[in-house]
């Protein structure tokens, strides 16, 4: 749907616009959709928690493919439209300018794990599968990051982006703290 209105408004359909810089707005608009689904596919497994269902994660990997997607396209449009396929600039802007180096970070840490998405590669992984797509939290946190630093002035969207992050990378936290307090408690008592 995002990227269906991201359209209406880039063909100027029934008067909807990308306002005087289409560029910027459809590479900003098409990063900030990235950073959403992002953040969505994290809030499922705190869904699964909070209401017991495990349904929540059958849309995980739909949503993180999404957020691959939209992440490629935000890319794309930098890259392709606002830099006209040209490398040196792509290189320097990666060397200087330090929210794209974060970014593009963000970028290369999702390329494997969308490369990884499918359940022959987690047959063929094995419990590897699982550490190598825990680098959607450092990618999340950059995304993050990219964003606060990309914003010129009013800083409050990414705050926001950020405390949901907070949110629940903590949630994450907190459990793995009490399973592993259960775990030495669990421990302690077989020693006994």
């Amino acid at each position: 749907m995002p990227i269906a209105t991201l359209a209406v408004r880039a063909f100027g359909l029934g008067g909807a616009t990308l306002g005087t810089n289409p560029v910027a707005t459809l590479t900003d608009q098409l990063g900030l959709w990235a950073l959403r689904l992002l953040l969505a596919t994290l809030a499922l497994t705190p869904l699964r928690i909070l209401t017991g269902s495990a349904r929540w994660l059958l849309y995980r990997r739909m949503l993180g493919l999404a957020a691959f997607g939209y992440l490629t396209l935000h890319l794309a449009m930098y890259f392709a439209v606002d830099q006209s396929f040209d490398w040196r600039v792509l290189l320097e802007d990666i060397a200087k300018r330090r929210w794209i180096t974060l970014g593009f970070t963000a970028f290369v840490l999702l390329v494997p794990l969308a490369a990884t998405s499918t359940r022959a590669a987690q047959r063929r992984l094995g419990r590897r599968w699982q550490r190598l797509h825990y680098a959607i939290y450092p990618a999340a946190v950059l995304g993050c990051w990219h964003y606060y630093w990309q914003v010129k002035r009013d800083v409050r969207a990414p705050l926001v982006y950020a405390a949901v992050l907070a949110l629940l990378l903590g949630m994450r936290a907190v459990r793995a703290w009490r399973r592993r307090g259960a775990g030495a408690v669990l421990a302690g008592q077989a020693r006994a």
